[in-house]
């Protein structure tokens, strides 16, 4: 890999390690409401948990309830930056239809156990952070979700259309996709290039510096973690299961 196009992405490993998170309302003083139905619970909930710019706390309660481990039915508190991102992807596709979980929260038990059955399943998943979500749409091309997902370019974006029950994985994460996309691929959803999501080829698509300063602007002046090993190995093209789902065994029922 070229010198220019290492440092590119090292300097991309280094500054959004850490930067999955979301502004508080990218349009101020906005109220936001999901519906969902759960696949395994059965259980379905429409909660605004955004009202007027500020989260709703006990709208919150209710989604860290709902999006409870369905196994064991344990709970903990989810990253509400992940349902802004959720809304945001559901009115970019103008879906219509309640959003369809497969998985959310993962108890450390239910992430053994899955571990046992599958070497795919992540030793410390964004879904034990309460960091993740696995679904999908009735009515929306899987791949419109995906795409969707991408163009935010906020936190883990994974597509399984071949599972079972095929579904888009959402996080909180560092900003990064899997399976990585071939240039022409990432190109067909930034037409200009302007992505830091890097490609099968580990070179930059052309508008990657100003999707960087993007991304710089967006944050919210809190000090960026240090890059972590495994978040340069999913840049440089290595799969890691240490903080990503790499295979459908995620949403084993």
């Amino acid at each position: 890999m070229p010198r220019a196009g290492y440092g590119a992405v090292l300097t991309t490993a280094l500054l959004l390690a850490g930067a999955g998170s979301v502004h508080d309302a990218s349009a101020v003083g906005d109220s936001r409401t999901l519906s969902f139905h759960h696949t395994h619970s059965g259980e379905s909930l429409t909660v605004t948990f955004k009202r007027s710019g500020r989260y709703d706390e006990d709208a919150l309660k209710q989604l860290n309830h709902f999006l409870r481990d369905w196994r064991s039915q344990e709970q903990t508190v989810m990253d509400r930056q992940l349902f802004d991102i959720l809304w945001e992807v559901y009115r970019d596709v103008d879906a219509k239809q309640p959003i369809q979980i497969i998985s959310a929260y993962r108890s450390p038990a239910t992430n053994a156990m899955l571990r046992r059955r599958s070497s795919g399943v992540a030793r410390h998943s964004q879904h034990m952070q309460g960091h993740a979500m696995d679904f999908f749409i009735p009515g929306v091309a899987l791949e419109q979700i995906r795409f969707a997902g991408l163009r935010l370019q906020r936190g883990g974006v994974g597509f399984y259309p071949t599972s079972g029950s095929p579904f888009v994985h959402l996080d909180t994460g560092g900003i990064r996709h899997w399976p990585r996309m071939t240039p022409d691929q990432l190109a067909r959803v930034f037409p200009d290039g302007r992505t830091v999501h890097i490609p099968t080829n580990g070179k930059p698509l052309r508008g990657y510096e100003l999707a960087l300063a993007d991304i710089e602007k967006r944050r919210d002046g809190s000090t960026v973690a240090p890059a972590k090993t495994n978040f340069l190995a999913t840049l440089f093209g290595g799969k890691s299961r240490d903080d990503e789902d790499e295979t459908a065994a995620t949403a084993a029922p």
